[in-house]
């Protein structure tokens, strides 16, 4: 038997991909399947070919690496492969711009149809699969979310540096033993304990970061949401939130990222032009705190888009 010479192997394979793209309903699915990721009973129904052709063709392709798969409840969902091998991503870039057939468009407009069809069809969650916190739905807000995860809660005695009017005072107060909120505000301060009338455990104190009154290791856990962009000295106040921390306490910090909008944030009293994960993380541990998690958790989609980060840690 004889064997190939490198140049014969080269030959052969160009010739394999001549052929694999040398067939018209090869063309018409990688076509459509560029463009969504669909069953063979969507490729059938938007090809009015036989299963068992568009099964056959579909089995090359995929094996050919031109087409991955996955599996959605009892069938499968095929799409172009991003990664296909080089020489076929070539030849299919050359092809794909010399696809102008009738065929072609009819393919697409049965394809549109269906995908109508389909969101006609589709229930809600459906249609917003993989980005449904970006859409409105009746009674599903952040805010419900936030009181659903906070009866879940079972917390220590709390302190809430830079507690503002008291929203989140209401919202923990019956989920620790004690909750207590500093701000610098007399007039925030007033606002709050009318917010929390009722509410036994919660008491509000005016105060600064950069010194607060209150003993040494007083409190279980610490939170410092949306406050260090107010410090003169974020150094100095996250030290002082650490020194009332009990052994083993936890403190939480929410802020805005590192930014070049001052301008704009300093309307809003900011002083501070946010902090980066990485400066946030060394401010932490030069308080003397352990950190677990500190990383930007969400984006405003509304321009300059600013980022927030959150950090976790706690005090050995």
């Amino acid at each position: 038997m004889s064997t190939l010479t490198q140049d014969d192997q080269t030959l052969e394979a160009s010739t394999g991909w001549l052929h694999l793209f040398g067939d018209a309903t090869r063309l018409r699915l990688l076509a459509l399947l560029e463009e969504d990721e669909l069953s063979v009973a969507d490729l059938t129904t938007i090809t009015e070919l036989p299963q068992s052709r568009v099964s056959t063709h579909l089995g090359k392709l995929r094996e050919a690496g031109l087409l991955h798969d996955r599996r959605v409840g009892s069938s499968t969902r095929y799409r172009l492969h991003g990664a296909m091998p080089p020489v076929a991503a070539t030849l299919w870039e050359l092809l794909r711009a010399r696809l102008a057939a009738a065929t072609l468009a009819a393919d697409a407009a049965r394809r549109d149809a269906l995908r109508k069809a389909r969101e006609q069809d589709a229930s809600w969650p459906d249609l917003v699969a993989g980005e449904m916190e970006r859409h409105y739905s009746p009674g599903r807000t952040w805010e419900a979310l936030v009181h659903g995860l906070a009866g879940l809660l079972r917390m220590g005695d709390v302190l809430d540096v830079g507690c503002g009017d008291g929203w989140t005072g209401r919202l923990l107060a019956g989920r620790c033993a004690s909750y207590t909120g500093v701000d610098r505000s007399e007039k925030v301060l007033a606002a709050a304990r009318r917010r929390s009338k009722g509410l036994p455990n919660a008491r509000f104190q005016a105060g600064s970061m950069d010194a607060l009154p209150f003993e040494d290791a007083r409190f279980d856990h610490v939170l410092l949401f949306h406050v260090l962009t107010y410090a003169d000295d974020p150094a100095r106040a996250l030290a002082e939130a650490t020194r009332v921390l009990r052994p083993g306490g936890a403190l939480v910090a929410v802020t805005l990222d590192a930014h070049d909008q001052l301008d704009q944030t300093r309307a809003y009293g900011h002083v501070q032009p946010g902090f980066s994960p990485k400066a946030l993380r060394a401010l932490l541990r030069a308080a003397g705190l352990e950190v677990e998690q500190c990383a930007r958790t969400s984006r405003e989609r509304k321009k300059p888009n600013y980022a927030v980060v959150t950090a976790a840690a706690h005090k050995e």
